[in-house]
């Protein structure tokens, strides 16, 4: 009959096995993705309700509503507004929306949800908000609406521009 430590192969903690152990990730979990001009951007986690991938006709326009507006989305059972985040980023580049899916990151904030519709969704990623840095060559549209960027390295000035949701939900821009 074999006893408890000759079944672990030894009296317990002698036979620690790094490589069993998980990492701690560093930072905070962040959801990354791309406008139609190839921006990179991150949201964190905890401000995201879900993020979808729509067929374009789920999404229903609504006419004379704001140009950033793709139209309206059936939320489990909540109408929520869609909108081209790139557009309302002030970028000049319009989401394509002739294909078959667009992905769109549902924000929410104190009970208001918003659809953001964006070109791409890159993946969830722990990014240390200690290193972030004030944003540089920032269009005037976008500032209102950043935290700051993290420098992805000096080849072609790449960052990741760290989107600020509550400011997003609450703007002005929304009403036309």
């Amino acid at each position: 009959m074999m006893s408890k430590p000759d079944f672990l192969g030894g009296t317990g903690q002698d036979h620690f096995r790094p490589e069993l152990q998980v990492e701690s990730p560093e930072g905070e979990l962040h959801l990354r993705f791309y406008i139609p001009s190839h921006q990179e951007f991150a949201l964190p986690a905890t401000g995201i309700r879900e993020v979808l991938e729509l067929s374009p006709d789920r999404i229903t326009p609504i006419p004379n509503a704001s140009p950033l507006l793709l139209g309206t989305l059936n939320l489990r059972g909540r109408v929520i507004w869609v909108a081209d985040l790139g557009q309302f980023l002030g970028e000049g580049t319009a989401l394509n929306t002739d294909r078959a899916e667009i992905p769109v990151i549902a924000i929410e904030e104190q009970e208001t949800i918003v659809g953001l519709a964006v070109e791409e969704v890159g993946g969830m990623d722990w990014l240390d908000v200690q290193n972030l840095m004030p944003p540089t060559n920032l269009p005037d549209t976008m500032a209102p609406f950043l935290r700051g960027e993290w420098s992805l390295g000096t080849k072609n000035n790449q960052c990741l521009r760290l989107l600020d949701q509550t400011a997003i939900v609450r703007s002005a821009r929304w009403a036309g």
